[in-house]
């Protein structure tokens, strides 16, 4: 590769909380702010993909094309976002519900309860709706709807 000049930042808390950090540029026309706003802007989304796979389980996917990779994550995110503006639609007692065991408690629903509750939400909106064809029988009663409803939702 050829060589390049490359615009070193200096970055220094004067406060000593953080050690300091060199930021590098390949644009040496550009002013120290821009360099830094650069940084900063990255950085929140370095800290989005590290939240995404502490907490949410994204792992590097593994497509057999560049394109296939490029375009899975981003996909991932969309989805992850859709399940969390729907389930702020719903009621506090549907979002708020989370899944606990005799051997674990837990204080707040965890990303899996939140889209459990979405499931849920949505298959009983539809009424677990059966086939047309005149041979099924009547649909299940609502209590039992709803029992199968919160199983299949978690299993899902």
């Amino acid at each position: 590769m050829p060589i390049v000049p490359i615009r070193w930042v200096l970055v220094r808390d004067p406060h000593r909380r953080f050690d300091p950090q060199a930021l590098l540029c390949t644009e040496p026309d550009q002013t120290p702010e821009q360099i830094l706003c650069w940084f900063i802007q990255r950085w929140q989304l370095e800290v989005t993909f590290q939240e995404t796979r502490m907490h949410l389980g994204v792992e590097t996917q593994r497509q057999w094309s560049d394109l296939a990779i490029a375009r899975t994550t981003p996909c991932l995110l969309g989805l992850f976002s859709l399940v969390t503006l729907l389930a702020a639609q719903l009621r506090a007692s549907e979002r708020n519900a989370a899944a606990s065991s005799a051997w674990y408690r837990k204080e707040r629903p965890t990303f899996s309860d939140t889209l459990a509750a979405v499931r849920r939400h949505i298959w009983c909106e539809q009424g677990f709706l059966t086939s047309r064809h005149g041979g099924h029988g009547a649909k299940p009663r609502q209590a039992l709807q709803h029992a199968w409803a919160y199983a299949l939702c978690h299993a899902a």
